[in-house]
This record gives C-alpha cells, sequence and structure tokens, in this order.
C-alpha cells in the first residue's frame, strides 16, 4: 500500500511563491509518473502538472513559466513550486502517482492553496 502526504499549502498574497511536497510512503516501482491536480472553489478538479519517472514534465497553459514540477526519487518526493501566484490559482492541490507496475493510481489528502488579490 501506497500513502501520499502533501503539504505546503498555506494563504499567500498575490504575485507570491509557495512550494508544495508530496512524499510518498511504502513500496513503489521505478516506472511510476506523478501528476498534480487542484480544485478551485466551485469548479471541477483540473491537472496542473505532471512528470514522468524520467523526468519530462507537462504544465497546462495557466501554470505554464509559473510553476515547476520536480522530483527527488530518492526521497520519494515530488514538488510543485509554484511562483507569481494569482487569486485564480486558489484551490485544494492534490498529487496523484500512478504506478504503472502495478497498474494501481493513488491520491493524496489535498493541501490547501489560497492566493489573496
Amino acid at each position: 500500500q501506497v500513502q501520499l502526504v502533501e503539504s505546503g499549502g498555506g494563504v499567500v498574497q498575490a504575485g507570491g511563491s509557495l512550494r508544495l511536497s508530496c512524499a510518498a510512503n511504502g513500496r513503489l516501482s521505478s516506472i511510476n509518473a506523478v501528476a498534480w491536480y487542484r480544485t478551485p472553489p466551485g469548479k471541477q478538479r483540473e491537472l496542473v502538472a505532471q512528470i514522468t519517472a524520467g523526468g519530462t514534465t507537462n504544465y497546462v497553459l495557466p501554470v505554464k513559466g509559473r510553476f515547476a514540477i520536480s522530483r527527488d526519487n530518492a526521497k520519494n518526493t515530488v514538488y510543485l513550486q509554484m511562483n507569481s501566484l494569482k487569486p485564480e490559482d486558489t484551490g485544494v492541490y492534490y498529487c496523484t502517482l500512478n504506478d504503472f507496475s502495478s497498474g494501481r493510481a493513488y491520491w493524496g489528502q489535498g493541501t490547501q492553496v489560497a492566493v489573496s488579490s
């Protein structure tokens, strides 16, 4: 069983920065991809960024150039560096891990990000 624990959320003014962490506890294969999603208030969950085991990254257009996803495989941790935050970045941020070896997907409990104008 794998558990994902997010941290790093908080309240920040527009233009500020936050770094989210997603730590995976448990046995993982090396063939996996991790993504960050967010659920803005009153809206559906949406993809923010993703990273493969090899380090290939992908971002949705609203965050491209402002957010950076990275991973430390030795620590089983994925990070989301969020810069130049905007009020529309407000939401609950979740990390998810797809373990392609087992075919399982895991979700964290979420961390709240609030950006004030």
